[in-house]
């Protein structure tokens, strides 16, 4: 990879936000999940087909986590965000759609959260034409 020439595998990628997730949750520190969506060495936010490339990396890294995990509906919710922002709002709705639920389901006490989720859904709606 060639992280300083604007290059990296998305393997590399997926890598590197997979350690720091482990890094937050077994230290305490680290940007944890942010590295799902920013470069690891600019922070600019990935955009297009990287970021969906990711979307679905973080995805597939903790599918197999209880429902209930913080991790797990943070990544439904960045691949959401990345089908959306990749222009596929069909393919998006539904994935936002099940984020919001598991907000409210599992973490009612984060309003922040929530208004978050809405609002991606809400974004996703609006891109449909559906207001």
């Amino acid at each position: 990879c060639h992280g300083g020439m604007g290059l990296a595998h998305v393997a590399c990628l997926v890598r590197q936000a997979e350690a720091a997730v482990k890094e937050e949750e077994e230290w305490h520190t680290g940007k944890g999940m942010l590295k799902w969506q920013r470069c690891y060495d600019c922070g600019q936010q990935f955009h297009g087909a990287v970021r969906l490339a990711l979307g679905w990396g973080c995805w597939k890294t903790y599918l197999g986590r209880p429902e209930s995990d913080t991790v797990r509906c943070v990544a439904i919710g960045i691949l959401g965000n990345g089908l959306d922002e990749s222009k596929r709002p069909e393919e998006a709705l539904p994935v936002l759609e099940a984020y919001l639920a598991l907000r409210r389901r599992y973490f009612s006490h984060d309003e922040r959260g929530i208004l978050s989720a809405q609002t991606s859904l809400a974004n996703c709606l609006g891109d449909l034409g559906r207001h």
